[in-house]
């Protein structure tokens, strides 16, 4: 079911995999591209900005902070390549929204059911911190997918730059949000017309190391996101 995006959708793709709006980002995706470390060294890194990826008719979108400078930096697709990926794709095949556990290079067989995987930030940022400036460039690409994608109702939010940033685009998709915002934590709930964010810690190895992040809490997540999905009209 991942086949054949809508022509908009490609054409909004060729958009977000061309852009150079932010200059300190383009310099460090293709620096660390032109000088990657020994495990990847002879690997043609993708080096350019991440459309997201899917299920076109996907009920449940899960929005990330931003490209690895070696996961999807170097392989082409959000979320792939990286120990983030690993935890990610395996909770969402446990879940039964992928195909198979892995997502390690764009040609590994990896197809989402019921789902697509993006980003609030679309180049790999130095220190995986994005600036305001290059986020609210970035916005506009998600409140597009956001309205190419129509029967996307549940936003699994990872991080709070992702809760941050997804409810930024819903505001520029037109979409009326809550006020005060809403406070992102592990679980929480949020509903914003049509939408339902749903907050999970990010799967960086800062938090699964740690055990901020299990996998029963993702698993949680994913199994609170169907049931939501299932709520929604």
């Amino acid at each position: 079911m991942t086949a054949g995006p809508g022509k908009a959708l490609e054409d909004l793709n060729a958009r977000i995999t061309t852009c150079r709006a932010c200059a300190r980002l383009v310099a460090w995706r293709e620096e660390v591209a032109a000088d990657p470390p020994k495990r990847f060294r002879g690997e043609a890194y993708w080096a350019r900005p991440l459309p997201g990826f899917g299920d076109v008719e996907a009920r449940i979108l899960v929005a990330g902070l931003a490209p690895a400078a070696h996961g999807g930096n170097r392989t082409g697709r959000v979320f792939t390549g990286d120990r983030s990926a690993d935890w990610l794709f395996a909770a969402m095949y446990r879940a039964g929204l992928a195909n198979q556990p892995t997502s390690v290079h764009l040609g590994d067989g990896l197809t989402l059911r019921d789902a697509f995987v993006s980003a609030v930030v679309r180049c790999a940022p130095p220190q995986n911190k994005p600036t305001p400036a290059e986020r609210d460039e970035c916005i506009p690409y998600l409140a597009r997918e956001l309205e190419l994608l129509p029967r996307t109702r549940v936003l699994v939010c990872l991080g709070s730059f992702a809760w941050d940033g997804t409810l930024r685009a819903l505001r520029v998709a037109g979409v009326e949000t809550p006020r005060p915002k809403p406070r992102f934590g592990h679980r929480a709930e949020a509903s914003a017309g049509d939408y339902t964010l749903l907050g999970s810690f990010h799967p960086s190895q800062q938090n699964t190391f740690t055990g901020k992040l299990t996998e029963e809490m993702l698993d949680g997540v994913f199994e609170r996101a169907k049931e939501l999905a299932d709520e929604r009209p």
